[in-house]
C-alpha cells in the first residue's frame, strides 16, 4: 500500500475511531508533546492532530524520522506509516512545523513518541537440560542447583516479570515432592521430606589418593568384591561393565539421573492466563553422604588396653580431605587423636571423676586449611567403674534432739558422698549402726537414706549426749562415720520477776532521751546458756506513744529507758506492764502467767518550757521588687504552757526588714535590691512575754528573685581611632540583673538610617565592634548614640565618644607644637576665676597690713603711743 493510498484511507479510519471513541483527547495546539503508541499497532494509525494558531496555515511539515515510520497530513494529523517494534527502537523524536505555502510560521515543536512494549516474547532458559548433584540428608531449603531464564520484553513491565515453578518430579511414586523451586530466584532445594527420604544408590567408595572414575581403580574395586575368571577381559565382563556404567552415571547425572524435574518459567509474574512460558529439565543425581557423625562412644574408665585405641571412624565425601580433631571444651588434657584415614583414637586411659563426657569436633579440610565439609560433633561418654569408697561429709556429724520429743522423731540425716557415678550401683550406699553409747537401742538409721530417728523419749538429766558409729558401704568399699547427738533442754520453766510491782516513779518532762528510770530482774530455772533460760524484756501495755522501751542486759536484768521526749501536756501519767519472755517457745501445754510480768506507774511533772516554732525550717523566696510594707512571711510559735509570746528579729544587717512583735509578721521597711545582695539570713526569736529567758531561735532565709530593673551599660564611654590605621573599637556592656534579664545583649546604632561612616556589629552576648567606614579629613571627636538592650528587650540609648586623630608610633593621639588649643569646661572656668579673685584679695590684705604697720611706727617715733599697749 502506497503512502498516497494510506493518506486517503486515513479519513475513513478517523471516522471509524470517531464512531468508537472521541477524538478530542487526540487534538491540541502545536507545542512540545510526549505521545505513546503500542508496538505492532496496525497502520495507518492516527496518533495526534495539531492545530496552528495562525488561520492562514495550509499545511504541516515533519522532520527527524529517518526510517519513515511517522507521517503528518496537511490537516495536522500525525499518524503511523509503518508498524513499530519495541525491540528495534523504544522512542522517536521528531519536529513539527506549521506552513503557509512552503514557509514555516509556527514551530518547530518537538514531539517524542514512546513505543510501548507488548508481551510478544516468551521467556527462555539459558539451558534446556540442567545437571544437578545432591547428597543424602541435604538440609531442606538450602539451594543445591539453580535454573535461569531471560525475557526480551521490557524489563520495566510485567511482560518480563518471571516466575519459576516445579511442574513435575519424575519419579513420584508416592505422590511426595522431594524438591521445591524458589519462584523468584529459580533456586532448587529439598523439602523437609526430601531431606529425610532421599537415598542414593549403592556406589563405590574411594579412599585417600584414589581417583574417581579411574579405570585402574575400578578394576581394583572390582577385584575386591568379585572373583573374575582370568581368561575374560574386564571390558567383556558384564559385571565389570555394570560397575563402570554406575560410576559414569554418578560422575554425569545426565547419563542416568535419579530424578528429573520439569521446571517452568512464566512471564507476567506467573499470575495470568495470558502469560507466556517455557519448560526446562533438571536431572538430579543423589549421591551418598559419607560425612556423618559417629554414634556416641561409651568407654569404661581405667580401661586396660593397648593405646592408642581406635574408637570411631569418619569418612569425607572428598577422598583428598585432611582431618583435624578439636575439643569443644578447653581441657588441660586431651587424650584423643585422628589419623589420615579418619580413625579417631583414644591415646590413654580415662577417669570419669576427672571428666565424664567429651565433645569432639572433627574437621575435614584441604591442604590450605579450607573447610571441605561442615564440622562434625560427637560425644565420648566415660562409663564408671567402682573405684571410690564412700566418704563421710564431716569428721564427726553433730545433731541435736530436744528432750521429751516423741519416739520416732527425726534426729538428722547422715551425709556421705561417693564420687562414683550416682546413676550406677557403684554409688549405691548402705547404712548400718555398729555401736551406740552410753546405751544401745536408742537410735535407728535408714539403711538406704542414712536418716537417724529416735527410739525413746530423752531426758537431759539422764544423758546430755550420745555417740554412734555408723558403717556405710557400696558394693566394693566400706567406711565408718562418727555421729554425736546432743540432747537439748526444752523450755519447761517460766521466767519469774523478783517483784511484780515496782511502784510509782516521777519524771520531769525535760528528762533527756536515753535516761534509765528503772532496773528490773527475773530468773529462769531452765538449763543455763540455752534459749530456754535466756530472758528478754518488753513493755507490753501502757506505752501507746512509744515513749519507753526495755533494754535487756545480762544475768536476767533489764532497764526501762526513755526513748522519746516526754510531754506533760500530751500525757502526764503512764501505767506500764513489763513482760519477761524466752526466745525459745515454751513446751506444749505451758503458758506465761502473772509471775512473768511486772507493773510500774510513771508520773510526768510539768516544767516551764520555751516556746516552740511550728516549722523547723523557715525559708521564703520573694521578688526583689516587692513593695515596701508587704508581708514576706509569718512565723508562728506556741508556748507549751499557753503563755503569750513576743517576737524579735536580729542579724538583718541591711535594715530592709522588720517583724511585728505580736503577730510574727515579717515585712519590708525598705526597698529590696537583689543586685546588692541575693539573700538575707537573720534570726527570729520567740520568747515568753515578760520572761526573755524562755526563748527559742530560728534561722530565717529570704531569697530575692531577680526582676528586670537594670539596663545594660557600657563599661567604657570613650575611645580613639588612629586615622591612618583605623581598627575596630570593642564595646563591652554590663547588666546588674541575672538571667534571663541580662545577656545576651543586642547592640544597634540609635539613628534610624544606616550610617555612612560607622558600622556596629555584635560579637557575642556582651560585646560588639564599632568600625570607622569613612576617615574624616581632620582630627574630629564624634558622639555616637548606641542602643543596647538586654535579653528581655529592656535598654536605653547611650552616647559613646570616639576621637579620630593622627597617632604617634606608640598608638596615642598626636598634637603638633604651637597648635595646642583646648576649651575648658564650666567647672574649670569657675575654679580659675575663683582662684584669681582670692589671689587679689590676699594681695590687698597684705598691702593694708603693711600700711597699718607703717602708720604705727611713725606714731611711736613721734611719742604718741606706748608700744607695750599695742
Amino acid at each position: 500500500m502506497t503512502p498516497t493510498v494510506r493518506l486517503l484511507l486515513l479519513p475513513l479510519l478517523l471516522l471509524g475511531m470517531a464512531a468508537g471513541e472521541g477524538l478530542e483527547e487526540k487534538k491540541g495546539p502545536l507545542e512540545k508533546k510526549i505521545l505513546e503508541v503500542h508496538e505492532q499497532t496496525p497502520v495507518p494509525y492516527p496518533i495526534y492532530q495539531f492545530h496552528a494558531a495562525n488561520p492562514d496555515v495550509n499545511g504541516f511539515r515533519l522532520s527527524g524520522d529517518d526510517e519513515g515510520s511517522i507521517r503528518i497530513s496537511p490537516e495536522g494529523w500525525l499518524y503511523l506509516e509503518r508498524a513499530l517494534d519495541w525491540d528495534h527502537v523504544t522512542a522517536f523524536t521528531v519536529e513539527v512545523e506549521a506552513l503557509v505555502g512552503d514557509e514555516p510560521v509556527e514551530g518547530p515543536a518537538t514531539v517524542t513518541i514512546v513505543v510501548l512494549d507488548i508481551n510478544n516474547h516468551a521467556p527462555k532458559f539459558n539451558q534446556t537440560d540442567y545437571p544437578a548433584v545432591i547428597r543424602e540428608g541435604h538440609r531442606a531449603g538450602e539451594p543445591f542447583a539453580r535454573v535461569f531464564a531471560t525475557d526480551l520484553d521490557d524489563p520495566k513491565t510485567p511482560n518480563a516479570d518471571l516466575s519459576y515453578s516445579l511442574v513435575k518430579q519424575i519419579p513420584n511414586q508416592q505422590d511426595t515432592l522431594f524438591f521445591q523451586v524458589n519462584s523468584v530466584t529459580g533456586e532448587i532445594s529439598t523439602t523437609e521430606k526430601g531431606q529425610r527420604l532421599l537415598k542414593a544408590r549403592e556406589a563405590i567408595q574411594y579412599t585417600r589418593g584414589e581417583t574417581h572414575g579411574s579405570s585402574d581403580i575400578l578394576k581394583k574395586k572390582f577385584d575386591e568384591f568379585c572373583t573374575p575368571t582370568a581368561d575374560i577381559p574386564y571390558e567383556l565382563n558384564p559385571f565389570y561393565s555394570c560397575v563402570q556404567r554406575a560410576e559414569l552415571r554418578r560422575l554425569n547425572p545426565l547419563e542416568d539421573p535419579d530424578f528429573t524435574l520439569i521446571v517452568r518459567v512464566q512471564d507476567l509474574g506467573g499470575g495470568s492466563e495470558k502469560a507466556l512460558s517455557t519448560n526446562a529439565r533438571v536431572n538430579v543425581a543423589v549421591q551418598p553422604n559419607l560425612w556423618v557423625p559417629p554414634a556416641t562412644v561409651f568407654i569404661l574408665e581405667h580401661l586396660e588396653r593397648t593405646y592408642p585405641m581406635t574408637i570411631a571412624h569418619v569418612q569425607s565425601n572428598d577422598p583428598s580431605a585432611l582431618f583435624r580433631l578439636l575439643q569443644k571444651e578447653r581441657m588441660p588434657r586431651f587424650p584423643f587423636a585422628i589419623t589420615e584415614e579418619g580413625e579417631i583414637q583414644l591415646t590413654e586411659q580415662l577417669d570419669r571423676e576427672e571428666k565424664n563426657m567429651y565433645i569432639l569436633v572433627v574437621l575435614a579440610e584441604d591442604e590450605h586449611g579450607n573447610e571441605l565439609e561442615p564440622p562434625l560433633e560427637f560425644q565420648v561418654v566415660v562409663q564408671d567403674v567402682n573405684d571410690n569408697p564412700p566418704q563421710c561429709a564431716e569428721e564427726e556429724s553433730v545433731f541435736e534432739v530436744q528432750e521429751n520429743e516423741p519416739t520416732g522423731s527425726r534426729v538428722g540425716q547422715l551425709l556421705v558422698h561417693d564420687n562414683d557415678d550416682p546413676a550406677t550401683p557403684n554409688a549405691m550406699l548402705t547404712y548400718k549402726i555398729l555401736s551406740q553409747s552410753p546405751s544401745a537401742s536408742t537410735f535407728q538409721i535408714d539403711d538406704a537414706t542414712g536418716l537417724i530417728q529416735s527410739l525413746q523419749i530423752f531426758r537431759r538429766k539422764d544423758a546430755a549426749e550420745y555417740r554412734l558409729t555408723v558403717q556405710v558401704h557400696d558394693p566394693a568399699f566400706s567406711t565408718e562415720c562418727r555421729v554425736l547427738i546432743k540432747v537439748i533442754d526444752i523450755n519447761n520453766e517460766l521466767p519469774i520477776f523478783e517483784q511484780n510491782n515496782y511502784g510509782s516513779l516521777s519524771l520531769s518532762e525535760d528528762t533527756p532521751v536515753g535516761f534509765a528510770l528503772l532496773t528490773v530482774k527475773a530468773t529462769d530455772a531452765d538449763d543455763p546458756g540455752t534459749g530456754s533460760s535466756q530472758i528478754q524484756f518488753h513493755v507490753s501495755a501502757g506505752n501507746d506513744d512509744g515513749v519507753f522501751s526495755m533494754e535487756t542486759g545480762p544475768n536476767g536484768e533489764g532497764r526501762l529507758i526513755v526513748v522519746k521526749p516526754l510531754d506533760f501536756e500530751s500525757s502526764s501519767f503512764y501505767q506500764l506492764r513489763i513482760d519477761a519472755r524466752n526466745p525459745e517457745p515454751l513446751m506444749a501445754g505451758l503458758d506465761y502467767g502473772i509471775e512473768s510480768s511486772a507493773s510500774v506507774s510513771v508520773s510526768v511533772k510539768d516544767v516551764d518550757e520555751a516556746p516552740e516554732f511550728s516549722l523547723d525550717i523557715l525559708d521564703v523566696t520573694v521578688p526583689e521588687n516587692t513593695s515596701v510594707g508587704a508581708t514576706l512571711l509569718t512565723v508562728e510559735a506556741k508556748d507549751p504552757e499557753g503563755k503569750e509570746i513576743e517576737y524579735k528579729l536580729s542579724g538583718e544587717s541591711r535594715g530592709w526588714l522588720e517583724i511585728d512583735p505580736a503577730s510574727g509578721e515579717i515585712k519590708t521597711k525598705a526597698k529590696l535590691d537583689r543586685e546588692v545582695v541575693e539573700s538575707l539570713q537573720f534570726t527570729v526569736t520567740a520568747s515568753e512575754k515578760g520572761n526573755l529567758k524562755q526563748s527559742t531561735e530560728r534561722e530565717v532565709s529570704v531569697h530575692l528573685l531577680d526582676v528586670n530593673d537594670n539596663t545594660p551599660k557600657l563599661t567604657e564611654t570613650w575611645a580613639f581611632i588612629c586615622a591612618k590605621k583605623p581598627q575596630p573599637v570593642v564595646l563591652t556592656a554590663h547588666d546588674g540583673d541575672s538571667a534571663p534579664f541580662s545577656q545576651p545583649f543586642t547592640f544597634a546604632l540609635a539613628q534610624a538610617k544606616k550610617s555612612p561612616n560607622w558600622e556596629l556589629r555584635t560579637v557575642d552576648g556582651k560585646s560588639a565592634t564599632l568600625t570607622l567606614k569613612k576617615t574624616p579629613s581632620e582630627d574630629k571627636t564624634f558622639l555616637i548614640p548606641i542602643n543596647i538592650k538586654d535579653n528581655a528587650g529592656l535598654g536605653v540609648t547611650q552616647k559613646f565618644e570616639v576621637r579620630v586623630c593622627n597617632c604617634t608610633a606608640l598608638g596615642s593621639c598626636y598634637t603638633e607644637p604651637g597648635t595646642h588649643s583646648f576649651k575648658l569646661g564650666l567647672p574649670a572656668t569657675i575654679g580659675i576665676l575663683g582662684g584669681t579673685i582670692a589671689f587679689v584679695f590676699i594681695l590687698l590684705a597684705i598691702a593694708l597690713h603693711r600700711i597699718k604697720k607703717d602708720n604705727e611706727k611713725k606714731a611711736l617715733e613721734a611719742g604718741n603711743l606706748d608700744p607695750l599697749l599695742k
